[in-house]
């Protein structure tokens, strides 16, 4: 079986956007693990290494810090990442990423592999030749992919001032930044349905969630255009397939779109968040595309000088933290 590392724990946020100089709360990729205990050290040094290993060194060694939105902190005997920083990054053990990088954990699993591809912002050709080392098959032209694009991620990581996610052409969510996390809460560790906005749209939000999944007719419609358009791309992709089975099974209003043969798009819309802490904001919500890599990109935002940018403000500064009872 392929080896994952440590049992996931509560989730967390995933990709990394740095604030005022201050540093984010640990990132979680597609799954978050237990921080390894014992010598995670970053020496440096390499021991019974495989090919594996010695790339993932590689490509560690050649991404600045910076460039994942790390700030700097004084001299480094190396120029790259240290591994515990690929580790928060990718939402895995220290302990875990120097098995591997030494040859201890030789079989990886691909969701472990797109996290890393996605932390050390491996380009589709990197990451495929990671899948290969990792003995792993490469994700095929006709499945969907959950690859983040190196050019795609730097542009999120920018935008820290804004709740953004990502989502496959399944509209599986794969990334999400702080201040995403800070106003919808951290989404379930599992993969599968519950990461899924076209199920939370039609089925079930996730637990605790605020009022804020979108279920009027034409945000739904397009949601069910987007999941005919991707199986006919997709056809041999039984994750998807699943899906809609999943959606047929569980949602009449699904059902009833999906028969009817509806044509819908993302329009602009304007949707009201009822949060716990900080109370009620208003925000526009546009789907943008990453039309090469088959990704949606959610973002909200709101005017300069409204009430709700204040309030968003302060979920920026605070993240996810309880800020006021619930109930």
């Amino acid at each position: 079986m392929p080896d994952d590392g440590a049992v996931p724990p509560a989730g967390a946020s995933t990709f990394r956007a740095s604030s005022g100089g201050s540093q984010c709360p640990p990132q979680q990729a597609d799954r978050q693990y237990q921080a390894g205990t014992g010598a995670d050290a970053d020496t440096g040094q390499m021991t019974g290494t495989t090919d594996l290993g010695r790339a993932l060194h590689a490509w560690r060694d050649r991404t600045r810090p910076a460039e994942v939105g790390l700030p700097g902190d004084g001299p480094r005997r190396a120029p790259g990442l240290r591994r515990e920083e690929l580790a928060q990054l990718a939402g895995l053990s220290v302990d875990y990423v120097v098995r591997l990088e030494q040859g201890r954990a030789t079989n990886p699993s691909p969701q472990v592999l797109s996290a890393l591809a996605r932390a050390l912002r491996l380009t589709t050709a990197e990451r495929d030749h990671l899948f290969v080392l990792a003995g792993q098959a490469v994700p095929g032209a006709g499945q969907v992919s959950d690859h983040v694009p190196a050019g795609v991620q730097r542009l999120l990581d920018r935008l820290t001032g804004t709740p953004l996610s990502v989502y496959d052409a399944a509209w599986n969510l794969i990334t999400w930044n702080p201040l995403w996390a800070a106003l919808f809460g951290d989404p379930p560790t599992s993969r599968g349905l519950a990461r899924n906005a076209v199920w939370w749209s039609f089925v079930e939000p996730p637990a605790g969630y605020p009022q804020a999944v979108g279920r009027e007719t034409g945000h739904r419609a397009a949601f069910v255009s987007d999941l005919r358009a991707a199986s006919a791309r997709y056809p041999t992709d039984a994750g998807l397939a699943a899906l809609v089975a999943a959606l047929r099974d569980r949602s009449t209003d699904f059902v009833a779109l999906w028969d009817s043969g509806v044509v819908g798009t993302h329009e602009p819309l304007t949707k009201t968040v009822r949060h716990a802490a900080v109370g009620e904001l208003t925000l526009d919500c546009d789907i943008l595309a990453a039309l090469g890599a088959d990704l949606r990109i959610m973002a909200f935002s709101v005017p300069e000088g409204s009430e709700t940018a204040e309030r968003l403000r302060l979920l920026e500064v605070v993240g996810n933290q309880e800020l006021a009872p619930r109930g």
